[in-house]
């Protein structure tokens, strides 16, 4: 979730940057750097950490009068969080700052090295800057050196290149990362990865599209798309920030909620290749001396662990027990060095959780961080962390964050099976397959979202819920029944389907709302026999499935997936939009429900 702001003009560019930067920063990052450009001389800095160190850095320096900047905020993806990974990344001549992840990074790398180039970082968006200017050493000009730059790497990115062959000149490149461009009356050019930074400055704005590159200097803005001129289609930009933000969304959470194709993808950069999971903060861990694991967590958290439980016994062939943080502080546990405590907070300052960890730090225990937030409590204690890469998530009832949750502790799952051999070569490209398709099945269809929504006035009476699943969609039918809990009011439990005949199943009547989630992939027949059950003593039943229930009062057809994690996060993302639009018709505060907080750092 990396930011990028670019300028062309008359102002004081450093601070023009920095503002932009700091309206970038909901969406996370661990360093932040600029470079300005202005007779023939380029000025670069770069600072780990908030971007109050950047601003201290930069506290004596001044751009003011004709130039041109580029800034950015950097979530590591290649590379540790260091200074010398932050961007702007440099050449002899021109400084470059990028967005996403250039997957044949290696290869260019390699064949850069044999012809002595010197490499100064750990990232892949080094090798950009560094294949530019060996194409300029080769006798070409500093247009032809980009586009073929950019006709060589491959991935996803945003690009916005300056160099001292072409001083007026911002290159730029888009390809599944987003970058816009704009301008206004005074010819002043902007480039930005988020509307926010513009709002105020620019007047028009132009959203660039997958495979579009070019130059934009003072006077013009130069596209192009399969080597073809592009007319720029500019659009007026909104004046209010906080619209800007929430990207033409009512509520951050929807905003949250829809952005999960994009963020999931932020979490599976350079950890996935076609055959293999590559998690190298966990190098010096010796999961051959690992025989357990003990999750701790709170809340969606915890629910995101429960999920865990599943996928390290069925998939890592390794003991998992999974604990509410706040019972396992009390309860005298017994702990083995043998064991790796995983703790999962979305903010890195959960309490409860800290305080988990610390009595497994005392106890020996090793220790790994699921987290959301670099340079967190949890994070620093902890031995190794794995990063989710969601951004900073606005909406107090989490969305993003558990869906990224529970994709890193997918990709952990794979990764140890891989270390300890407990998965097939097979196995593993069948799973790769299902996880990269994860992004597209997070894509909300309109339809989808306008089924929810006519749905939602009929769930806003009655005396509660119940949302029930098997397996994996147990733990996701708690995260369901909590979703609608905290922004609806409305009461709801989950619950194992299996468990329903067992004292719940009491309470059942038309009155009595249930929510059933009926995977074709796991257990169909057995909870289409426990919906039965339900609707033999009258209960309004409400089936989300790949298959028509007849005995649902409402149904949510989901698409056709061969694997239960695709059909696990369609759902999620349907029972998000119920929740969203329950609450919206109840009139209650979406981004902030009452009595709760974002990081809950008391006991």
């Amino acid at each position: 979730m990396c930011g990028i702001i670019g300028y062309i003009g008359e102002r004081e560019k450093k601070e023009f940057l920095i503002n932009g930067l700091k309206e970038l920063e909901y969406r996370g990052y661990d360093s932040a750097g600029i470079a300005t450009f202005k007779n023939g001389h380029i000025s670069s800095y770069r600072a780990l950490g908030k971007l109050e160190n950047l601003i201290h850095k930069t506290d004596l320096f001044s751009s003011d009068g004709f130039g041109l900047g580029i800034g950015h905020t950097r979530w590591a993806t290649h590379g540790k969080p260091t200074e010398i990974n932050a961007h702007p990344h440099c050449g002899e001549f021109s400084h470059i700052i990028h967005n996403g992840i250039i997957e044949n990074h290696r290869e260019i790398k390699k064949n850069l090295l044999s012809k002595g180039v010197k490499f100064l970082s750990q990232t892949d968006s080094e090798v950009i800057v560094h294949q530019f200017e060996k194409f300029i050493s080769e006798g070409m000009d500093a247009k032809k050196a980009f586009k073929n730059t950019i006709e060589i790497v491959q991935g996803a990115y945003a690009i916005l290149l300056i160099t001292k062959d072409e001083p007026d000149t911002i290159f730029f490149a888009k390809s599944r990362v987003p970058l816009m461009l704009g301008t206004n009356r005074k010819k002043e050019k902007f480039m930005s990865s988020s509307d926010a930074p513009l709002m105020g400055h620019a007047t028009e704005v132009v959203y660039l599209e997958d495979g579009e590159y070019g130059w934009i200097t003072k006077d013009e803005i130069s596209i192009f798309a399969d080597e073809q001129l592009v007319t720029p289609k500019f659009i007026t930009l909104k004046k209010n920030k906080i619209h800007a933000q929430k990207n033409g969304f009512r509520f951050f959470m929807e905003k949250e909620i829809y952005e999960q194709s994009n963020v999931i993808s932020e979490t599976f950069m350079g950890r996935v290749s076609n055959d293999s999971i590559e998690l190298e903060e966990l190098n010096n861990i010796d999961f051959n001396n690992i025989d357990s694991i003990k999750i701790c967590a709170c809340g969606t958290s915890y629910h995101a662990g429960l999920v865990a439980t599943y996928l390290f016994e069925r998939l890592s062939k390794i003991k998992c027990q999974v604990e509410i943080a706040s019972e396992f502080r009390y309860k005298e546990p017994l702990l083995d060095k043998k064991t790796l405590f995983l703790s999962i907070s979305q903010s890195g300052e959960t309490a409860d959780t800290l305080e988990a960890l610390k009595i497994a730090k005392i106890a020996g225990l090793t220790s790994l961080a699921i987290c959301n937030v670099d340079n967190s409590s949890i994070v620093r204690l902890s031995d190794v962390t794995l990063l989710t890469r969601a951004g900073i998530e606005r909406g107090v009832a989490s969305t993003k964050a558990f869906a990224t949750q529970v994709a890193t502790l997918w990709l952990l799952a794979l990764y140890i099976g891989k270390n300890r051999k407990t998965i097939s070569k097979e196995k593993m490209r069948t799973e790769i397959e299902a996880l990269l398709r994860i992004p597209s099945v997070l894509v909300v269809k309109n339809s989808t979202h306008e089924k929810i929504k006519r749905l939602s006035k009929r769930y806003l009476h009655g005396h509660g819920f119940f949302f029930i699943g098997r397996d994996i969609f147990f733990p996701l039918a708690l995260e369901g029944a909590l979703k609608l809990k905290e922004i609806s009011y409305l009461h709801a439990e989950g619950y194992p389907a299996g468990e329903m005949k067992h004292g719940p199943i009491a309470l059942v009547d038309s009155e009595l709302f249930t929510i059933a989630l009926m995977p074709q992939t796991i257990l169909y027949d057995k909870i289409k026999n426990n919906v039965e059950e339900l609707s033999a003593r009258d209960a309004t039943i409400l089936a989300i499935s790949p298959k028509k229930l007849n005995l649902a009062d409402d149904f949510i057809k989901t698409s056709n997936q061969s694997h239960p994690m695709s059909e696990f996060f369609e759902m999620m993302i349907i029972m998000q939009i119920l929740a969203l639009e329950i609450a919206v018709r109840l009139g209650n505060d979406i981004d902030m429900p009452r009595n709760l907080a974002k990081s809950v750092t008391v006991e």
